[in-house]
């Protein structure tokens, strides 16, 4: 259980707008770097293989390959200096952590692809609506 005071001063430092992301996303951070009196924006493009903890404490772990060595770079959730996060890709993940990438080289390392099924579910007869919807993806590649 987390004292009440301590959850009331940490509510005014949470990311007002929520970062949409999962374990197995090719993703985009766009981190505030500052140099001096300048501020630029640096891109960190990986795939995330860990999230932990929640509230200030929540951390991500973004992993990429560059010229053949495995970088990761872990970012607090609640950072200030996230301007913004892209998702490129949706990987398709089994686990909530995948550590297990650090041992895989080359293309070993490339995660199945997630694509969103559509199911529309008719009250009394699931079995009807899934034939449904596979009959209309079917006549939907068809007609292309």
């Amino acid at each position: 259980m987390r004292n009440a005071i301590m959850e009331a001063v940490e509510k005014s430092f949470l990311r007002p707008d929520k970062l949409e992301f999962t374990i197995g996303d090719t993703v985009e951070v766009h981190c505030r770097i500052k140099e001096g009196d300048k501020e630029r924006i640096q891109i960190f493009t990986g795939v995330v293989i860990a999230r932990r903890g929640f509230g200030m404490s929540e951390m991500f772990t973004v992993r990429r390959i560059v010229a053949g060595e495995g970088v990761e770079r872990i970012f607090p959730y609640n950072s200030p200096n996230i301007a913004k996060l892209v998702v490129k890709r949706h990987g398709k993940v089994r686990r909530a952590k995948l550590y297990y990438l650090r041992d895989r080289v080359g293309k070993a390392t490339r995660l199945a692809e997630r694509r969103g099924k559509v199911v529309a579910i008719e009250e009394g007869n699931p079995q009807a609506a899934k034939q449904k919807a596979a009959s209309e993806v079917v006549e939907g590649g068809a007609s292309s």
